[in-house]
């Protein structure tokens, strides 16, 4: 993979997936960080390449000395310092709520092991470093100084900002010929335009050298983003990726925690639905006798997420390969959510998983490919953490 980050060079727009007409639905939502479709349609004017793979996207920041830093998304596994844990008997041995009931056809609730009750008013990351996400794949947990941001002073060179992005609103006339009214019909709209916070980036993994800098146009309005090569956030990632991959050879209870936004689409009756997680992952937990209790695929226990992310997604015209067009909307996972395990799993299309080795050439395996697609574009992206009881 070859590592680059993306500066945008003026605020960007990057629609959600709502329907808009102007008159209809007067503001025009935006989303960020970027989609990997978005991402994938800006660098078609850079690489005269069919399909290519994405890692990402990420964000990064570069500090005084100009040394760049890939960060990640809080997982959302975490309340203030405090680890959530799966209400199940095998994970939480000394939690008071065993004798709670809950719906077993859902995956089990989480609770915190800390009893403390008391106001929390400090100011948290949203967004971690890779040395501390490193940690956490190391050891299974963060240290105090990790979740919390440095410093509320913005004038100290270690300020973080919560949220390295401002959105701007720009509202948009149209006014009646020989008048200065606004028209009735499509005469006023706003949209909401993205602006990062000075020294910060975005960055993605390519499997594909680019002749930079460059620029690409992102989002509505085709506005410019300088594409420079860096080096670094590959040594970065590849820390991560291999302490992943060792934390995954283990046996016994594990957390995935999702990095990117995760798409996990399965035709149901002939309609395309969207899970909060891997279709392939049943529950572990199973409620009637008919269900095999040692199906290999039973590990998932618990989930921790948040409001699903629509997606706009495009697809290439049949009639014409080099135009594409807008394919239905698929609904993810956000970035963050965690996956609770009784023993680590491949995704379904992961080209590491030795059940869909065979499927690599098979034109006729549909589902394969468009689940291998998604991967391909960043979407789906986990990094597995050993569960320490402790």
């Amino acid at each position: 993979m070859y590592w680059y980050t993306l500066t945008p060079l003026d605020v960007i727009l990057l629609r959600d997936a709502k329907p808009f007409t102007p008159g209809e639905r007067a503001w025009a939502g935006s989303i960020f960080p970027p989609n990997g479709h978005t991402v994938a349609g800006a660098l078609r004017s850079l690489i005269d390449k069919k399909d290519f793979e994405i890692k990402g996207v990420f964000l990064c920041r570069e500090d005084k000395d100009k040394k760049k830093t890939l960060y990640f998304p809080r997982p959302l596994g975490w309340v203030g310092l405090k680890p959530l844990i799966p209400l199940h008997q095998e994970w939480n041995t000394n939690s008071p709520f065993h004798h709670a009931m809950w719906d077993q056809s859902q995956p089990c609730p989480l609770v915190t092991l800390s009893k403390d009750s008391e106001k929390d008013d400090k100011n948290y990351r949203q967004y971690l470093p890779s040395d501390a996400v490193l940690f956490y794949l190391k050891n299974g947990y963060f240290e105090k100084e990790h979740l919390l941001l440095p410093t509320d002073d913005k004038h100290n060179p270690e300020y973080e900002p919560e949220q390295p992005w401002k959105i701007e609103t720009r509202s948009h006339n149209s006014i009646e010929d020989n008048s200065k009214q606004v028209k009735n019909a499509d005469g006023y709209f706003v949209e909401k335009a993205v602006r990062m916070a000075s020294g910060w980036h975005l960055a993605i993994g390519l499997n594909y050298q680019l002749d930079t800098p460059a620029t690409i146009r992102l989002g509505g309005e085709g506005h410019r983003v300088l594409i420079q090569a860096c080096d670094e956030l590959g040594n970065q990632w590849k820390s991560l990726h291999n302490q992943s991959n060792e934390n995954f050879k283990k046996e016994g209870k594990s957390i995935a925690y999702l990095v990117t936004p995760g798409v996990f689409e399965r035709k149901h009756n002939g309609q395309a639905m969207c899970k909060p997680y891997p279709w392939e992952w049943k529950l572990a937990h199973t409620i009637n006798n008919n269900q095999n209790k040692d199906d290999p695929s039973r590990v998932l226990v618990s989930v921790a997420t948040a409001k699903a992310v629509p997606i706009s997604c495009r697809i290439r015209d049949k009639n014409d390969n080099s135009k594409s067009i807008p394919a239905p909307q698929v609904f993810a996972a956000p970035m963050g959510t965690q996956y609770y395990l009784n023993k680590p799993c491949y995704l379904y299309a992961n080209p590491d998983n030795p059940e869909t080795q065979s499927f690599k050439g098979n034109k006729e395996a549909k589902a394969y490919h468009r689940a291998k697609g998604l991967l391909d574009l960043g979407y789906s992206e986990l990094l597995w953490i050993k569960w320490k009881e402790n």
